[in-house]
């Protein structure tokens, strides 16, 4: 019989993190993601802005078409065509996932104005730089605005809102 010493088993290095190391990773994981959300939902921004764009540009279409049949442009977007009271396009007067209203003002027999605004409780109502978006034909030519929160526009030849 051997007597040997039984000794107690060999201590293992323990697995995981300290409360240091996760602390540290929250911390930077925090400050990533303060700065990627908000650069993340201004890209999506001005993402949907072409949204405005196309349902605009499909406005503008429509014009074209009522004009060439008629004395003046169409006073309304979404009223009927054959309505004598508002004559209208026909179309909706807001984007087809509902992040801008459309609307028409300053219908002449020469040109309008089109806007497209952000809609209430929609990312694009947060859009500091270009919530409403304008153009205005007068004569044939299109002069193009935008801002975040004014009550008039400047229009020019080129905007910021409408870089593409």
């Amino acid at each position: 019989m051997s007597t040997h010493a039984t000794s107690p088993c060999p201590r293992r290095p323990v697995g995981g993190f300290t409360l240091i190391e996760v602390v540290i990773t929250m911390v930077v994981l925090a400050i990533l993601a303060a700065i990627a959300i908000p650069s993340y939902n201004d890209s999506v921004r001005k993402s949907r802005r072409a949204e405005a764009f196309t349902a605009m540009a499909a406005v503008q279409q429509a014009q074209e078409r009522w004009r060439g049949n008629h004395a003046s442009y169409a006073s309304s977007i979404d009223a009927a065509a054959d309505d004598e009271e508002t004559p209208g396009l026909g179309l909706s007067d807001t984007t087809p996932s509902g992040y801008y209203a459309l609307e028409l003002s300053s219908v002449s027999g020469t040109g309008y104005v089109l806007t497209a605004s952000g809609v209430d409780g929609t990312t694009q109502a947060e859009d500091a730089q270009c919530r409403k978006l304008s153009l205005r034909l007068n004569d044939g030519n299109i002069t193009y605005a935008g801002c975040g929160s004014c009550e008039s526009f400047t229009y020019s030849g080129t905007h910021a809102c409408w870089v593409r």
